[in-house]
């Protein structure tokens, strides 16, 4: 492969990695913060405030994640997967807590 294609391929694998820190990272954020609105036992206001609040960390520990993992596959599967099992586990609690 001549080194124009080499180029080519690490900067499409940057690109990845960079909509997978900023749209990955902020699903991942997202659906941690309703994770923690829903189960912590405070106020429900309070509750959405601290977990918001920690968000914006989760979503800074998804981002540099992203960048040290070893490939753009591994970051990309880092978010997805995650992301859909807490995404499933915000839609399962309400109706297990009576639809609250």
């Amino acid at each position: 492969m001549s080194a124009s294609g080499l180029s080519r391929r690490y900067r499409w694998e940057v690109a990845s990695r960079v909509v997978a820190a900023a749209i990955g990272g902020y699903a991942l954020a997202s659906a941690i913060t309703v994770l923690l609105a829903l189960i912590w036992p405070l106020p429900r206001a309070q509750a959405v405030l601290a977990s918001t609040m920690l968000g914006f960390v989760w979503y800074t520990v998804a981002v540099i994640w992203v960048f040290t993992t070893r490939s753009h596959v591994r970051a990309w599967l880092g978010m997805v997967v995650p992301t859909a099992v807490i995404a499933l586990l915000c839609w399962l609690l309400p109706n297990a807590a009576g639809g609250v």
